[in-house]
């Protein structure tokens, strides 16, 4: 039995013919019940707690509600990784297929940048690159920046974020929330820009840098935690295809090389924006001696997948290129589309990137063999994204269907204001 914790909201997602068993994790024991498995189209039920629980027909485990998350945590930091498999329903998974979504938005700050974040923070205090009271610095195009004000937030060090300007309004706000000094650098300058004004403020200030696109630390967080937490809550069921996008390339490099060791019949499948091929191009980054981008991409073109594909190619994610398979380019607009499907038909609610990964997984699963399994990351929430194009088309006010189902009953009816 493989070691875990228990992930946010009190989910654990497991596989195989388990009834129930106890978890080691690390400083204390849990025992977990776990709801019998659903046979075709058979509902699944647990009698464990009070009543009986009703699920819909499923393959996964969920600890019983009531049951509790296990003892206090000691602090937010541990509350960061393993997150559930989610089953995705005939209604956007092609018949004969099979699609799993890794939900990260159950990380404490509600993205995968969140295991970043701890990632860096705890090497850096480890080698001593970070010393007590050093204010830290990074560039970023939102979550990991949130991720970073979280763990200084926790730890008590000072945090300066740089920030490209069209990176949504939400972002910076709930980094100033978490006590980060936000720092707007011009659209024009693109992502090597808001990169090279974080360094500035590093090398004048003798600030801690976190070197995201570039720290081994980053793709090493995800080989020893995201990859195995797949693999684990996939044993005894086949993996075909992982999906998967890149901003720095940590997810890709650090997950996608755990799975090809440990499930080497797994094709891992790469997607980025079609109006930012960097990958596809076949032209190589820039360098500074660093590793950072020394200018930017020749291939890069404005997308609107926030917290994807930068205008360079990051250190991190070069070093992980040849664990793809295969790679797929994402249209616009098709981010942007699936996202708000995956909320309509699967309650879902996750960002354009999340969109984007999941309409490469269907893709990818419409030209699959029969029977194949596919994961695909969704790295964050769709709450990211208020003021971005994902929500331009959902309106404040009621429209007219709302209006006159208000007006069907006679009490208490916002009539619009005539302009």
């Amino acid at each position: 039995m493989s070691q875990m914790k228990f992930s946010k909201l009190n989910l654990v997602t497991m596989f195989g013919a388990l009834a129930c068993c106890s978890f080691s994790t690390g400083r204390r024991k849990m025992f977990v019940s776990a709801f019998s498995v659903s046979d075709g189209n058979r509902i699944a039920t647990s009698k464990l707690g009070r009543g009986t629980v009703t699920t819909t027909p499923s393959r996964l485990y969920a600890k019983a509600r009531g049951e509790g998350y296990g003892a206090p945590l000691d602090n937010i930091s541990e509350a960061v990784g393993n997150t559930p498999l989610v089953k995705i329903s005939n209604r956007i998974c092609p018949e004969g297929r099979t699609i799993y979504a890794k939900c990260e938005y159950f990380n404490p700050l509600s993205s995968v940048k969140d295991r970043l974040a701890l990632a860096i923070i705890e090497a850096a205090e480890k080698n001593g690159s970070l010393k007590p009271g050093q204010t830290v610095v990074e560039a970023t195009s939102g979550n990991t920046g949130i991720a970073i004000a979280m763990m200084c937030a926790q730890r008590g060090y000072p945090c300066v974020i740089t920030m490209a300007e069209p990176f949504s309004v939400e972002r910076r706000k709930l980094m100033r929330m978490l006590g980060a000094k936000v720092i707007v650098t011009p659209k024009a300058g693109k992502g090597t820009g808001m990169v090279a004004k974080a360094a500035e403020l590093a090398e004048k200030h003798g600030w801690f840098l976190c070197h995201q696109f570039e720290t081994d630390a980053n793709w090493k967080f995800h080989y020893d935690t995201t990859g195995p937490e797949i693999c684990n809550d996939m044993k005894g069921l086949k993996l075909d295809y992982w999906v998967t996008g890149y901003g720095t390339g940590g997810t890709f490099h650090g997950a996608g090389k755990y799975i090809k060791e440990n499930s080497p019949g797994t094709k891992i499948i790469l997607a980025e924006p079609g109006a930012a091929n960097l990958i596809g191009s076949g032209i190589q980054t820039e360098r500074n001696a660093d590793g950072s981008p020394a200018s930017s991409h020749p291939a890069f073109a404005a997308h609107p997948i926030q917290g994807w594909t930068p205008d360079f190619i990051p250190l991190v994610l070069e070093k992980g290129l040849g664990l793809q398979d295969e790679m797929v380019e994402i249209p616009d607009g098709a981010g942007v589309a699936m996202s708000q499907s995956l909320a309509r038909n699967e309650g879902i609610l996750t960002g354009i990137s999340g969109g984007a990964t999941m309409w490469a997984a269907v893709e990818t699963a419409k030209k699959a063999p029969e029977g194949s399994v596919l994961v695909a990351m969704l790295p964050d929430t769709g709450e990211r994204y208020l003021s971005t194009p994902l929500f331009a088309s959902i309106a404040a006010d009621m429209n007219e269907e709302e209006l006159e189902i208000a007006r069907s009953t006679p009490s208490f009816i916002l009539e619009p204001v005539a302009s």
